[in-house]
């Protein structure tokens, strides 16, 4: 059986509708609503046995998976869910020794799960203009154990990006259309470019910024999760949920 070591991540269940993921660090406590652990307790227990809080509640402890990771760490900017995540994913191509630019760093999300993909051989490269969320930035890429294959800059995408012949650019700003000439320049023949926004009139002039800078193949998409309450004799959408997101917009360089 695996055991847990001290700085792995674990999800701690006790529902379905209650699980709680933390990094194991030594000599800190961790909160849940059923009590508090001391995370030193977590270290060289096995996987899939029981822990429990000071108050005698009980919790199975499991790995984590990457989204569970992602989704507690701090956040300090709107982030892209992993529903619009995995699209970008698949559509770009990005995979193992990819090489990708991306602009607007804020909480990390999107940098972080490139990176996890372009392992062990590909790099991200990711600016942000704002200094706190480059800092903050830097402390999730941290906690994940992924800052081997980010290279973050405090700098402004606008400026124009260091890095040519990438596979791919991603772009999550207010304003994506100041700097799609730029991506282009940035690609390499047949490389993609992904832009996420949250609005209508953003994907409007996105688009056009697009087929001026001569960007082909154009794609604009809005991905809709529908999830349904998991139990046989209940079965039905659930009456909340995420809806809009934002819209995905692609574009080749040919």
């Amino acid at each position: 059986m695996r055991r847990v070591n001290a700085g792995d991540w674990v999800t701690l269940y006790y529902s379905e509708k209650e699980t709680y993921t933390v990094r194991v660090d030594p000599g800190k406590r961790f909160h849940t609503t059923r009590g508090f652990i001391e995370l030193d307790k977590l270290v060289g227990v096995e996987l899939g046995s029981d822990i429990e809080t000071n108050v005698g509640e009980k919790l199975v402890v499991s790995s984590a998976t990457f989204v569970e990771r992602l989704f507690s760490l701090k956040r300090f900017t709107q982030v892209i869910y992993p529903k619009d995540l995995g699209y970008i994913l698949v559509s770009s191509g990005v995979g193992p020794g990819s090489v990708v630019v991306e602009a607007g760093t804020g909480t990390g999300f999107l940098a972080a799960t490139l990176a996890y993909y372009v392992r062990p051989t590909g790099k991200v490269y990711t600016y942000e203009v704002r200094r706190d969320f480059y800092e903050l930035a830097l402390e999730n890429f941290r906690a994940l154990g992924l800052q081997e294959y980010i290279v973050a800059k405090n700098k402004d995408a606008r400026e124009g990006f260091d890095e040519e012949n990438v596979d791919a650019v991603m772009l999550d700003l207010p304003d994506p259309w100041s700097i799609v000439d730029k991506a282009y320049s940035s690609l390499a023949h047949g490389g993609v470019l992904m832009v996420f926004v949250p609005t209508l009139p953003q994907v409007e002039r996105t688009l056009s910024a697009l087929k001026r800078s001569n960007f082909r193949m154009l794609e604009v998409v809005e991905i809709m999760l529908r999830r349904y309450k998991a139990e046989p004799a209940e079965l039905r959408p659930e009456m909340i949920g995420v809806q809009h997101t934002g819209y995905i917009i692609q574009g080749r360089k040919l």
